[in-house]
């Protein structure tokens, strides 16, 4: 079977992607399998067409490839692919939409506030840390609402950290969630 696995991209992640596909190219070619790999650009819609792959393997991290564009793309070339569907892929990647999917679930999951830029300017730092404050109390978790790889993470101890933090996390979004910190281990689980 010939397999394109589509990885880079110019997201953030790009990095972590690379990485991940090595490991997925490396197997694939262990199984017996014809990869493609493809560093996703302008050009994918043509190296999709010439190279004719059966299935892609979805390589990329971050916006651009885990919200749900590649894989619209990828269905309307008719070209199966791993992970969830465009929708499903859409909502994963908009942390506070998938927050509310979760709750309105019955999911347990941290009570958070998200602001936009926009909106936190016209709070004002000061309302908005109260606002924080009065909410959820500390500590907190501040992050980026749409990047993975723990890009633009911050952890606020208490009402001090939160400026530092809300500039780590808008350095990378115009949205930012903060959420109640839960002590305990993270785990990260991938999902095929």
């Amino acid at each position: 079977m010939k397999v394109a696995v589509l990885k880079g991209g110019r997201s953030l992640e790009r990095g972590v992607s690379l990485r991940s596909a090595a490991r997925v190219e490396d197997a694939l070619e262990g199984l017996g399998h014809e990869v493609l790999a493809l560093d996703i650009g302008a050009d994918l819609v043509s190296r999709l067409r010439d190279g004719r792959p059966d299935a892609a393997f979805v390589a990329l991290h971050g916006p651009g490839g885990e919200d749900g564009t590649v894989q619209e793309l990828l269905e309307i070339l008719g070209i199966p692919y791993t992970g969830p569907g465009v929708a499903a892929c859409a909502l994963c990647m908009d942390k506070v939409a998938a927050k509310h999917e979760l709750r309105s679930a019955g999911v347990p999951t941290p009570d958070w506030v998200a602001f936009n830029a926009t909106a936190f300017r016209e709070l004002g730092a000061g309302e908005a840390l109260e606002e924080i404050e009065d909410r959820m109390g500390f500590p907190l978790v501040v992050k980026p609402a749409s990047q993975g790889s723990s890009l633009g993470v911050k952890f606020a101890s208490s009402r001090d950290e939160v400026p530092g933090a809300l500039v780590a996390a808008f350095s990378y979004d115009d949205r930012v969630l903060l959420e109640r910190y839960v002590a305990g281990r993270e785990l990260a689980v991938s999902v095929l």
